[in-house]
């Protein structure tokens, strides 16, 4: 068993996310491309944005602080901390309204469960 801080997490993902020229930083806290789960932990500074993109599978935005807002073609929801927004299945941009840190999960469409999970 391993735990993590998201909290902590959050607080030097924003800091990097301050240096960085793109306003943003990430890190991966579980799984990654081999995984069928993956959350991320994301930082980013006002007016710092996700360009719009595809939804690999079933999302969730957590914002652990700050203010985001979801665009997904004509629709946007707007979120702030302690708020979950369930990531539509169409292409979508998220932005910082503040400065602001996300948990990003995701379980993609189409990955395969290991076969002791997997029912028979």
């Amino acid at each position: 068993m391993q735990k993590i801080s998201i909290e902590a997490l959050a607080r030097q993902q924003l800091e990097a996310a301050g240096r960085a020229p793109s306003g943003r930083a990430a890190d991966t806290v579980y799984g990654g491309h081999e995984k069928v789960l993956r959350q991320t932990v994301i930082g980013m500074v006002a007016g710092t944005s996700l360009a719009e993109h595809a939804n690999p599978g079933d999302a969730t935005v957590y914002v652990v602080q700050g203010r985001v807002r979801m665009r997904a073609g004509e629709h946007f929801w707007q979120a702030r901390t302690g708020d979950l927004l369930i990531v539509p299945p169409a292409r979508h941009s998220l932005e910082a309204e503040e400065d602001s840190v996300v948990l990003l999960t995701v379980a993609k469409h189409g990955a395969r469960l290991p076969a002791e999970v997997r029912p028979d």
